[in-house]
């Protein structure tokens, strides 16, 4: 191999970028000082697009595909190198690969809770954080923009830009769409919505893409959580009056079950706060139904109950039942004679009519028809 062939083989022949990480935005392929020989081949993958620069200034950018270096391809450059038709010499140029693929689960959040005015909780403070997925759109723009001369550009570096842009742009839609901070987990993807159409204008100013917001939570701070979660337990308990009474039934059934136990201390302090609830219920004003109900169950508790009643009974006479009579009403049938021991009579609960001086409650009807002795003088 003569001197002219060994040097001629050290210039860059093949030029390409197999990327094996996952954060790579930009990468300058490295020539070690070596000219790029003309007519090389020049391999842009899916996913890619090659920049030549020439002395600083972008020049040509080629879309995914494999090249021929020459001056069909590279008109720009051609042109800034006055290349004729017959050229065929080596020559230098910076060649920088963008990623042109979408960089996903990239995070965003609040640093600090944003201030805001809720319809129900008036002034609130809330925190947000969800992820965003962006990608290179327009190569050059991105290149004059962000990248400059960095060779290795990485997403951290513009990632925090990105960020605080989201951020300032989610609190001015989260206090412009007057959603409540409970109702907001139902809108998390219209949220997500319009924040990529106020903010995609100003990602294109760097020749980015926003292809997709997510919001994954938006939350107030832990006293107000605690707040709401008493709230919402309380909503569940419904009426306090009926939870009380079911309260108080359970502890005086398991009281019944072990009087001597936990239990049956437990009876007192169950109706110690039912009556506490009523008693508090009795003070407020215009509440008179609770009072009054307490009042009514007093009075029912000291009236006694009231007396039995008496047996009324049916009397069968010449074949026809008549009454019903009570005991003392059947008294004057048995002073006319029409009632005697043998007469049929019937009252509810008997199976049939049976005779009357069988029948135990009308024992002292008979009794007092009877004249006791007279005395011995």
């Amino acid at each position: 191999m003569g001197l002219f062939d060994k040097l001629f083989g050290e210039f860059v022949d093949v030029i390409e970028w197999t990327d094996d990480t996952n954060d790579t935005m930009v990468y300058r392929f490295e020539r070690y000082g070596n000219e790029i020989k003309y007519g090389a081949k020049l391999t842009v993958r899916e996913g890619q697009a090659a920049v030549f620069v020439n002395e600083g200034e972008v020049a040509d950018v080629l879309s995914p595909g494999m090249y021929e270096l020459e001056t069909r391809n590279l008109p720009i450059l051609s042109t800034a190198l006055s290349w004729d038709h017959a050229f065929s010499s080596p020559f230098k140029a910076e060649v920088y690969f963008i990623s042109t693929r979408r960089f996903v689960d990239l995070k965003w959040g609040t640093k600090n809770p944003l201030m805001m005015r809720d319809p129900e909780f008036g002034a609130a403070r809330v925190r947000a954080f969800g992820t965003y997925a962006v990608k290179v759109a327009d190569p050059l723009k991105f290149m004059r923009e962000i990248v400059g001369t960095d060779g290795n550009f990485q997403v951290d570096e513009i990632s925090n830009q990105l960020r605080n842009l989201i951020t300032s742009r989610f609190s001015s839609a989260v206090g412009a769409s007057g959603i409540p901070v409970l109702d907001m987990a139902a809108n998390y993807e219209q949220l997500g919505d319009v924040i990529i159409d106020r903010i995609s204008p100003e990602f294109g100013e760097y020749g980015l893409e926003l292809t997709r917001l997510l919001v994954e939570n938006i939350s107030v701070p832990p006293a107000v959580e605690e707040a709401l979660d008493k709230r919402t337990s309380a909503g569940m308990v419904g009426n306090l009056d009926k939870y009380m009474q079911y309260q108080t039934g359970v502890a005086l059934e398991a009281g019944a079950e072990n009087p001597g136990g936990a239990a049956g201390a437990g009876i007192g302090m169950g109706a110690g706060l039912a009556m506490g609830h009523q008693m508090a219920n009795s003070m407020q004003p215009g509440s008179s139904s609770p009072s009054a109900e307490v009042t009514s169950a007093n009075a029912s508790a000291a009236l006694p109950p009231p007396l039995p009643a008496s047996k009324k009974y049916h009397l069968a006479v010449d074949g026809e039942a008549i009454g019903p009579f009570e005991i003392d009403g059947l008294e004057q049938y048995l002073a006319n004679g029409t009632l005697t021991r043998d007469s049929l009579v019937w009252a509810s609960g008997m199976d049939d009519w049976a005779p009357a001086g069988e029948q135990a409650a009308l024992a002292e009807l008979f009794s007092r028809s009877t004249p006791p002795p007279l005395p011995r003088g």
